[in-house]
């Protein structure tokens, strides 16, 4: 597994991540969710050993990655952008790893159409970059990090470009994908629908800091403050003779001092938890 230990980073006077403690369980993929600015990133490329930790540990089954260079952690960064090779085709974008390790042709080939078919792209092979969608390239994209046989996935805010129909679709297949595979993923990402959409647990981030980390269903349910339930999209917040109308109507009993927020529910209608 991943384990990050009071994980700090600073420039000069300025702490971009204090004192973070997570772990990434074998297979499981948990979301770092925060809004710009929170630090997310600077803690994304610390564990991708593009960052220098000015104090903590990160380490992987055990073993302290501190002296160990970016290339050689067998991690592989997803971006936002894909970053693709504009002038390769889309197989010889996805098996751009494989012929640097040299594998024979024919191999790389019959892994190259496994992955693109996975990401469903399936007779993608022989397209090039600039004649696809964006949601097209991102799978491209991630066809290319999982081609590495990443012993981690980094994910940095990997569906942002896209626009909010596609980026919907796209979490959900982007799940789907990272479960079939095995692969182990941490994500940092500033929208709380694709975190919940495609992690199995999420950190929430606040100013450097982790403020509430847990399952999906539990952080959704049990935001730890008032500033974490906004975040997380509350929308109306009833109280006084409203909130008392609102808990009759509901067939439930009466409560002194109680408020209750009205906010999307997971599966995107209107919920509204006391």
């Amino acid at each position: 597994m991943l384990e990050l230990t009071g994980v700090t980073v600073a420039f000069d006077r300025t702490v971009a991540v204090e004192s973070v403690d997570l772990t990434v369980a074998d297979g499981a993929v948990l979301a770092v969710l925060g809004p710009s600015g929170c630090g997310k990133s600077t803690l994304l490329r610390a564990v991708a050993g593009l960052e220098s930790l000015t104090s903590g540990s990160i380490a992987w089954d055990g073993a302290d990655l501190g002296g160990t260079p970016t290339h050689r952690r067998g991690f592989a960064l997803m971006f936002q952008d894909g970053q693709l090779f504009d002038h390769l085709t889309v197989a010889r974008n996805v098996g751009y790893a494989q012929r640097l390790r040299g594998l024979p042709r024919s191999e790389v080939r019959a892994e190259v159409d496994d992955l693109l078919t996975l990401v469903g792209l399936a007779g993608f092979g022989d397209r090039l970059p600039r004649t696809l969608s964006g949601g097209e390239r991102q799978r491209v994209a991630l066809a290319r990090s999982l081609a590495a046989k990443p012993r981690l996935l980094l994910l940095d805010e990997p569906l942002s470009a896209l626009d909010a129909e596609l980026r919907v679709r796209l979490a959900a297949d982007l799940r789907q994908i990272l479960t079939a595979s095995g692969t182990t993923a941490l994500m940092v990402t500033h929208d709380q629908d694709e975190a919940f959409a495609v992690a199995d647990r999420v950190a929430l981030m606040r100013s450097g800091r982790l403020v509430q980390e847990g399952a999906v269903a539990e952080v959704w349910a049990h935001p730890v403050d008032e500033e974490a339930r906004e975040f997380l999209g509350a929308r109306r917040r009833f109280t006084g003779e409203e909130a008392a109308r609102i808990l009759a109507a509901a067939g439930l009993p009466p409560e002194s001092g109680v408020s209750i927020v009205v906010r999307p529910s997971m599966d995107g209608g209107l919920g509204t938890k006391p």
